[in-house]
């Protein structure tokens, strides 16, 4: 496993990217397939683009763009605005920019993909219809679904789906179209150092009263508890949070609890710190 820690994979392409894609395809036994993981906050388009470069366009093919879905968040609506609440808004002040960064990346990431995995299944219980009919206006012809449980899916279903996606980029339509290049203004996110945690059913509830205070879409890291020589894991969407021990802390790691804070531009991190520590 390789990171790229260079902030988005798309924007440091030359720098960082393609050196490492060639590094790996110069290996004496160069991989079968290579998986890439990009933030959830990334546009596929540009990044598929990158395999036009000449350096890796005769040795690589984009198999396939593979979109994972929060099922739980889609039927809450965070990907779609209030369409009565922005009419009211249009009709009052028809100069205002009503744009919903999320909604764009929804829709941009559904319109780039070869599959769609609508991960949190168990959480639509009968709502699949509404799923559906979210994903629907989006999806390119003949673009398939499948659900997974904490992510929990057959890599064989992900491999081998054969789309050189990098040769037909004009069927894959982004918000973001010619634009010369795009940027990360719709998005802030900061680190949040605490202490020990010895009550984490407090933590949550001030991590969800910060949630519904502000514009704060992720929350997620890893939280020390004293006397646990396990590290927990907390992971929130929204006002929804899940908390679970993952592994020992390592000898040479200092156990801390560190959170991840993203949310839209301009977020008060100074009360949302308040709140949370």
């Amino acid at each position: 496993m390789v990171e790229l820690a260079n902030g988005c994979i798309c924007c440091t392409v030359a720098d960082d990217f393609l050196p490492t894609i060639t590094a790996l395809l110069d290996r004496e036994t160069p991989p079968e397939h290579i998986v890439i993981e990009t933030s959830g906050l990334a546009l596929p388009k540009p990044l598929v683009k990158a395999f036009a470069w000449p350096e890796v366009s005769t040795r690589t093919t984009v198999d396939g763009v593979v979109t994972v879905i929060d099922a739980g968040a889609v039927l809450d609506g965070r990907f779609a605005d209030d369409p009565d609440a922005v009419e009211a808004a249009r009709a009052e002040d028809p100069s205002l920019d009503h744009d919903n960064p999320l909604e764009e990346l929804f829709v941009d990431q559904l319109s780039c993909a070869d599959l769609i995995v609508i991960n949190k299944a168990d959480l639509i219980s009968g709502d699949g219809t509404k799923i559906e009919a979210a994903l629907a206006p989006h999806r390119r012809p003949g673009v398939k679904s499948v659900n997974a449980t904490h992510g929990r899916i057959d890599p064989a279903i992900l491999l081998g789906l054969d789309a050189g996606a990098e040769d037909d980029l004009e069927s894959r339509p982004s918000v973001h179209d010619g634009e010369d290049e795009h940027d990360h203004d719709d998005f802030d996110s900061f680190v949040i150092s605490l202490g020990a945690i010895d009550d984490p059913d407090a933590l949550e509830a001030r991590l969800t009263s910060a949630v519904a205070a502000h514009d704060i879409y992720r929350i997620k890291g890893f939280i020390h508890i004293p006397g646990k020589a396990r590290r927990m894991v907390l992971q929130g969407v929204g006002s929804r949070f899940q908390r679970y021990f993952d592994r020992d802390w390592e000898s040479a790691e200092t156990p801390r609890t560190e959170l991840v804070v993203i949310g839209k531009s301009g977020m008060d991190r100074d009360a949302i710190a308040a709140m949370i520590g």
